[in-house]
């Protein structure tokens, strides 16, 4: 028998160490798997959601919803409008159930609704974790640039919103131009952003179809978020506003209800969920009686507070649990759905910051949550956003996705005449073409995640996941200057618009 050549075996063992040509599990896996709630309580929070809206209502309408709710059937009871199921239940009817994220590279457009799964980001902290010093500063302009172009390059990133506030911006307008401009520069992902007056979306769509040659209405690659119920059960007068304009300039809305359990909401979480739920239930009617059918992500995140302290819990164990009852809620009515997960409210990149991350995405993930905001970047209970944090939440999501794919059990893969032959033939599966195939096509290889021995470790520098995140971020952020824009593009924007941030070099 002729033995193998040592340059047979180096090649071997290089293809070995190489990482898989394609991701074994992209984002848009399939969720659903955890269901914290039977189908029979669903339908009780459910009925118990409608009847705080057909017998209690909403408050604070304001008058040109309050007409049009009432031509569609409301009824107008003074102080409060309330929407009979009938109502409620035929703009269920009217919700497209799926309907597509634009990107601007149209190969970055995802498909949100049924059961796909998408890791995503959300928030609007008004500190950063500062790189050099480690502590929270507040944030500016250029770090939003630079957590977009960060975000750009990290594969299990799906779209992006802003995840934090340029606090150096001297008035709302500027603050939200600069926003926009900041997400058209630096990637083509489907993006979200939030309008602060309704006056700002006009223009701002200009600035978009300038972005694209003007395809915006074609493709809107932009997502609103507006927060049109203020908890309890009441409607926000700019932020209706803002919604109204949206969806005259065809901007797809994700109507966000982020009531705190104890506080703003019940404390028992079943009669949170059932109130939670019936406010964002008004968003959908109020959206659907506007323009019948516009795509509308169903955002209903329920938020926790410490009853001790009064202080944010976005990593405990209740908001795990009801995120992905949410989650469960939400495609149970058939309906795109956004939950809020991964709100760690470690300050640090530590051992808390991991445990609450990993359990409050992962139960989100595995109820089916098809956009899962917050789960990029954000610490400190939503007041901050990290570089490093984004780098280490990527590969924390391409764990979550590769156990969303789940096992797949055929014929093929379960081999047996291979296994018989390994086991006859060598008595191991190293170098066997069954093993090959299994890793391009199995196996997940983290590239943050530490593997070596411990002396092998040490000899390398005994590098923690943060010191390899940072040299990531700093690679990145070093070589990944993306050229969204064309010159002719930028030009026209900045004659337009007070564009306050240089373009890439």
């Amino acid at each position: 028998m002729t033995r193998p050549t040592r340059s047979g075996r180096k090649a071997r063992h290089a293809k070995a160490a190489a990482p898989p040509r394609i991701n074994p599990a992209a984002p848009g896996q399939i969720g659903g798997q955890y269901r914290p709630l039977t189908n029979a309580e669903c339908k009780q929070i459910y009925d118990t959601a409608l009847r705080l809206l057909s017998d209690l209502g909403m408050g604070e309408v304001p008058d040109r919803l309050r007409d049009d709710l009432v031509t569609a059937g409301a009824t107008d009871k003074g102080d409060r409008i309330v929407l009979p199921r009938t109502l409620v239940e035929d703009c269920i009817d009217r919700a497209p159930k799926t309907f597509p994220l634009y990107g601007r590279d149209l190969d970055r457009t995802i498909e949100v609704g049924g059961s796909r799964v998408y890791f995503g980001t959300g928030g609007a902290a008004v500190n950063t974790l500062d790189r050099d010093t480690g502590l929270y500063r507040p944030s500016t302009l250029a770090d939003l640039h630079d957590f977009t172009r960060l975000q750009d390059a990290l594969d299990n990133v799906a779209w992006f919103t802003r995840c934090c506030i340029a606090g150096d911006m001297d008035s709302e307008w500027a603050l939200d131009v600069n926003t926009a401009y900041a997400l058209m520069a630096n990637t083509t992902k489907p993006v979200a952003t939030a309008f602060t007056l309704a006056d700002h979306v006009a223009p701002l769509v200009d600035l978009f179809n300038l972005a694209s040659d003007g395809q915006f209405d074609k493709t809107p690659f932009v997502k609103a978020h507006i927060s049109p119920v203020i908890s309890p059960m009441r409607f926000g007068e700019d932020a209706v506003d803002v919604t109204y304009e949206c969806l005259a300039h065809n901007i797809p809305v994700s109507c966000i209800t982020a009531a705190q359990a104890g506080a703003t909401g019940p404390a028992t979480l079943a009669g949170f969920l059932a109130m939670s739920l019936a406010e964002t239930l008004a968003s959908l009617t109020m959206v659907n009686i506007i323009k019948p059918g516009h795509p509308m992500v169903f955002s209903n995140w329920p938020l926790v507070v410490d009853l001790r302290t009064g202080s944010f819990a976005g990593g405990s164990g209740e908001t795990a649990v009801l995120n992905a009852a949410s989650a469960q809620l939400i495609n149970w009515l058939g309906l795109p759905s956004g939950v809020a997960s991964s709100m760690t409210d470690a300050k640090a990149i530590d051992a808390q910051y991991g445990t609450e991350k990993a359990l409050t995405s992962l139960a989100a993930a595995l109820a089916g949550g098809n956009l899962i905001y917050e789960s990029s970047g954000m610490t400190a209970s939503l007041l901050g956003a990290s570089f490093e944090a984004f780098v280490l939440d990527d590969e924390m999501h391409s764990l979550t996705y590769r156990a969303l794919r789940g096992i797949e059990v055929s014929d093929d893969t379960l081999g047996y005449e291979a296994t018989v032959a390994a086991i006859l033939r060598d008595g191991h599966f190293l170098g066997d073409a069954q093993t090959h195939a299994a890793m391009e096509r199995d196996y997940h290889y983290p590239s943050l995640a530490d593997r070596d021995d411990p002396r092998t470790w040490a000899e390398n520098g005994a590098l923690t996941a943060y010191d390899r995140a940072k040299a990531r971020v700093d690679q990145i952020l070093r070589d990944h200057c993306p050229r969204y824009l064309s010159a002719d593009q930028d030009a026209k924007i900045r004659a337009s618009f007070d564009i306050r941030h240089p373009a890439c070099p």
